[in-house]
């Protein structure tokens, strides 16, 4: 099956939390619990879920201590810190429309 390269594209970032893990990741590695903290409205589920997705796709990793008490820390690979200039074109895109837009 053949995709056009909008659609591979859409097919990685998913939904907004996608988006906003990455942002956080390009930031810094960051562990379950801050990742919650920093995503205001996410769910649990949800962030695990999309958390599992984006290491599937080897966006980031997942490193654990394997003792206790656990510590789980994600960070991205370099295949996803080559998502940085299309968050960044994203953000450009925003800042010049904001005021086009109404949204509250």
């Amino acid at each position: 099956m053949s995709y056009c390269p909008v659609e591979i594209s859409l097919k990685v970032l998913k939904n907004k939390w996608t988006i906003f893990i990455i942002r956080e990741l390009l930031a810094s590695e960051k562990r379950f619990n801050e990742l919650k903290r920093n995503l205001k409205g996410v769910t649990t589920k949800v962030l695990a879920e999309n958390l599992k997705h984006l290491e599937n796709l080897e966006i980031i990793n997942r490193k654990s201590n394997n003792a206790y008490p656990l510590i789980v820390i994600y960070s991205l690979t370099d295949f996803g810190h080559s998502l940085k200039g299309v968050l960044d074109k994203l953000a450009e895109w925003g800042f010049n429309n904001q005021n086009k837009l109404n949204f509250e």
